[in-house]
């Protein structure tokens, strides 16, 4: 049976906050189908390690590898080629709020390279189907709820058919039964799909009720958690 290339690695990483190391020698490896948490208190480096994946933050020191990409070497020519790899959901939904809902999704894959009309609209028509938003494809953002428009930004991750989904405290913004919506839509989208999934949160409820590997982050150092 082929072994399972690790789609994130880093060992041994320093992780850097701006101009200072905030986590050191971080040893983590995620696999196609994992459902990982990045846990901690605000401060702790958890964001940190989100930016580093998506080589928006250099790594400090260490290995590290995501989606075939080596961050010690990686090309500033070749950053929008890994996030395409990769699948961005934010805490702040980050939409486009002068257009469509349809318009914000065809506006990424526009901008990825996509040029046949009738396959935009059909990816489109696939994503929100798969969020359970298919009647709101002619809605502004304003006409949605928190909740309807984070299934946006998950669909809008969903595009190019990420490897990995990195959600930076999806939840954060949502009240607690909208958040359990976002939850089971994300682990329905990575049992179903074997989407990897990487989730920043502080909500010890949520990572306890939705089990995956839990990494916890605190005094410059990010461990996993076996209980």
């Amino acid at each position: 049976m082929e072994e399972k290339k690790a789609l994130i690695s880093f060992c041994k990483a320093d992780i850097a906050g701006g101009d200072n190391v905030v986590i050191y020698d971080l040893d983590m490896e995620v696999y196609p189908g994992d459902f990982v948490y990045i846990v901690g208190k605000v401060g702790s480096g958890k964001t940190s390690i989100i930016r580093t994946i998506i080589a928006e933050n250099r790594l400090a020191g260490g290995k590290g590898e995501v989606c075939g990409y080596d961050l010690t070497a990686i090309r500033d020519r070749d950053i929008p080629f890994l996030r395409r790899k990769m699948g961005v959901v934010f805490q702040d939904f980050q939409l486009l709020m002068d257009r469509s809902v349809e318009d914000n999704l065809s506006f990424v894959l526009q901008a990825t390279g996509w040029k046949n009309d009738k396959a935009i609209s059909g990816r489109i028509g696939q994503v929100l189907d798969a969020v359970g938003l298919t009647n709101k494809a002619h809605k502004m953002p304003h006409q949605l709820s928190g909740g309807e428009q984070q299934r946006v930004a998950i669909a809008r991750a969903l595009l190019n058919e990420p490897e990995v989904i990195i959600a930076d405290e999806p939840t954060g913004n949502l009240d607690s039964e909208t958040a359990d919506g976002i939850m089971m839509l994300l682990t329905k989208i990575n049992r179903e799909r074997g989407t990897a999934v990487v989730m920043v949160t502080h909500n010890r409820a949520l990572f306890e009720k939705y089990k995956g590997r839990v990494f916890e982050c605190g005094k410059e150092t990010c461990r996993e958690s076996h209980e």
